[in-house]
C-alpha cells in the first residue's frame, strides 16, 4: 500500500496579514449601527416569509426600514462633515 503525501503547498498559506488592521476595524466599528439596523430588518423580514404578514409584522418593518435609513444618513453626514475642510458640512 502507497502512502498519499501532499505534493503542492497549501491553498491559502497562514500568513500574519490575515488579521483585520487597526483601520478595517475602525471602519467596522463606525459602521456597526448600520449593521445593527439592517440585521434587524433582515430579522422583521425572515419572520413573515412563511406567512402572510400581520398588522404588527408590517409596523415592524415599517419600523425597521426607517431606522435602517436614519441611520444611513446619519453616517453620511459625518463622512461628509469629517471629509470636508474645517468639518463644516
Amino acid at each position: 500500500m502507497k502512502s498519499i503525501a501532499a505534493l503542492q503547498n497549501l491553498v491559502t498559506p497562514w500568513s500574519d496579514g490575515l488579521e483585520p488592521s487597526d483601520a478595517e476595524l475602525d471602519a467596522i466599528e463606525w459602521e456597526m449601527p448600520l449593521i445593527l439596523a439592517e440585521v434587524e430588518l433582515l430579522d422583521a423580514e425572515i419572520a413573515v416569509l412563511d406567512r402572510a404578514p400581520a398588522e404588527l409584522d408590517q409596523r415592524r418593518i415599517r419600523r425597521a426600514r426607517r431606522k435602517v435609513l436614519t441611520v444611513r444618513r446619519k453616517l453620511t453626514n459625518q463622512a461628509a462633515a469629517a471629509s470636508m475642510p474645517g468639518g463644516a458640512a
